[in-house]
């Protein structure tokens, strides 16, 4: 009964010490999101200011894996040179390694002292103060982790069990590498392998060598999470963190065998005691940091050799970071960028009808089927993005910006889904059977397109500057729309009591297409409906009620 307590005991202390990690993540970027990021990016023009980038980032994020996915994803989209990712990476594995030792370092006192001040911030304050807060409180509970796993490790000293099971990894290596690696990567971090090592050296029940070999597991095993995270992404983000593994693995084989060797020498030089295991943690990592870091350039181009590019998914999502979703206003910006490049792709559909109609010319039609099934999976990626997107209660405007940007991209998809099944077969029977609109029916139809081009482009500008007045012109474009709509139907009901041949042989497919291009304007305008409604400006109905005092003619939104 006894040993299931303190396997209780130690279960709990390790569960705090990953939540308390997991909250001084979350504080950071709350606190510092895009900021850290701006740093990390920009700190990457010189070798040893990418180490000390990856090493800053690591210290304040406490996760050298969260800091080796931010990497890859600037790698991914060119803001980073790929040897220079690899030198970030080293910095991130001293940092973590920094890490841990302040902790084994950190005073007991301090642990409440710092949830007190962390839980004040956060109950009062806001934004990048309540962020603070956060990480001030993930510290102090890393700290009183800290403290816990000391307790519970205490009574392992006289347990007859663990000592023979000790025994038996001291005799075998191999095996211990593996089991460490193993709890390292169960739990997505060799910070809490170390820590948990360094509570149970901290209990006498550790051989130096042994030491060095459970710390070696632990950088082994903290490599591995990162390229699982990386394993759907292109091949530029796999690539990084596939080095870093790669590092960290010819240091642990190097090592290994050295093993008792370094441990003696650690002895000698007064290293040995309870704090050995960060001691070892903070020499490797300084050691293969030194090792590595000219050879980085090398490694990015064995890392190319390894995982060459793939052919790339036709207009795959370029914006949508999945680091940045904890940081609302960075993520907010990213999927913005992501739809405006799905309503370029509904412009090119559009245009690419218009040549077809002017030029009778069908190959134009052949792009635009793949084009269509472009935005409907780009959009569907937009929505999933917005959904994971971490929103603090209270933030009414995130939430807004969230709902204007998945109605832009469900707009968007329905114009795509008109131009495929509607003007594409309209297009392409005009053509295949050689109907020919009258002279004013023509000039009626391509004139309408040319309008709704131009509507799709102010709707873009407005989608991202929520200009008020645009909006106003667009609203207005509606009602142009309507207007050109009706008139052109009747000039061409006209034509057909004047009987001309030309109009009664395209008779359906002119009113088609001018359906078509008002339901495709009405989709457009959608864009502006939120920035009018948020002034006052719209109204539920254009129904006119003369009787009931409300105005005889309204917008509609």
């Amino acid at each position: 009964m006894q040993s299931v307590i303190v396997m209780i005991n130690l279960a709990g202390a390790v569960a705090l010490l990953l939540f308390g990690l997991a909250e001084v993540k979350q504080g950071v970027l709350q606190a510092f999101g895009g900021r850290l990021r701006a740093v990390l990016a920009a700190g990457t023009r010189r070798s040893w200011r990418a180490l000390l980038s990856g090493l800053g980032a690591t210290l304040a994020l406490q996760s050298s894996t969260a800091t080796g996915l931010m990497t890859a994803s600037f790698v991914e989209r060119g803001l980073v040179e790929p040897r220079m990712a690899q030198v970030v990476l080293l910095g991130a594995n001293i940092g973590t390694a920094l890490t841990a030792w302040i902790v084994a370092a950190g005073i007991a006192w301090l642990s409440p002292v710092l949830l007190l001040l962390g839980f004040a911030l956060r109950r009062n304050g806001a934004g990048p103060r309540q962020g603070a807060g956060i990480a001030l409180m993930g510290v102090g509970l890393l700290l009183l982790s800290l403290h816990l796993l000391s307790l519970a490790t205490e009574p392992m000293r006289a347990s007859p069990a663990l000592a023979a099971f000790i025994g038996l990894l001291d005799d075998a290596w191999p095996v211990a590498l593996l089991l460490s690696a193993g709890l390292a990567l169960a739990a997505a971090s060799s910070l809490a392998v170390v820590i948990l090592v360094t509570a149970l050296a901290a209990a006498g029940i550790l051989s130096d060598g042994l030491v060095v070999v459970l710390v070696l597991g632990a950088n082994l095993g903290g490599a591995i999470p990162p390229v699982l995270a990386t394993s759907g992404a292109p091949m530029a983000a796999r690539r990084v963190v596939l080095g870093n593994l790669v590092v960290r693995g010819c240091g642990t084989l190097a090592v290994l065998p050295l093993a008792d060797r370094l441990g003696d020498a650690l002895t000698n030089l007064g290293l040995a005691g309870p704090n050995l295991p960060v001691d070892v943690h903070l020499l490797f990592n300084l050691a293969l940091a030194l090792a590595a870091w000219p050879l980085a350039g090398s490694l990015a181009r064995l890392m190319r050799r390894l995982l060459p590019d793939t052919p790339q998914e036709r207009n795959a999502p370029k914006f949508l970071d999945p680091t940045e979703l904890s940081t609302p206003v960075v993520a907010l910006a990213s999927a913005t960028r992501e739809v405006l490049g799905v309503g370029d792709l509904v412009e090119k559909m559009l245009c690419d009808v218009r040549d077809a109609f002017r030029q009778r010319d069908p190959t134009f039609l052949r792009g635009i089927e793949p084009l269509e099934k472009d935005v409907d999976r780009l959009q569907q990626a937009v929505k999933i993005y917005i959904a994971q997107i971490s929103h603090d209660e209270g933030s009414d405007k995130a939430h807004e910006r969230s709902a204007e940007i998945v109605d832009y991209a469900i707009n968007l998809e329905h114009i795509g889904d008109i131009i495929e099944k509607g003007l594409v077969p309209e297009i392409g029977k005009m053509v295949a059977f050689d109907l020919r609109f009258s002279d004013e029916g023509f000039r009626e139809l391509d004139s309408f397109m040319e309008t709704t081009i131009e509507n799709l482009r102010m709707a873009q500008t407005i989608f991202v500057t929520r200009d008020l007045d645009l909006s106003r012109r667009l609203m207005d474009a509606k009602l142009t729309v309507r207007q050109i709509e009706k008139t052109s139907a009747a000039r061409h009901f006209q034509r057909l009591r004047e009987n001309r041949r030309a109009s009664i042989e395209t008779s359906s497919l002119h009113l088609d297409i001018l359906r078509d291009l008002k339901r495709i304007n009405a989709h457009i305008a959608s864009v502006a409906h939120p920035i009018m409604d948020a002034e006052g400006l719209l109204v539920e109905s254009r129904v006119r009620h003369g009787a009931s005092g409300l105005p005889s003619s309204v917008v509609s939104n």
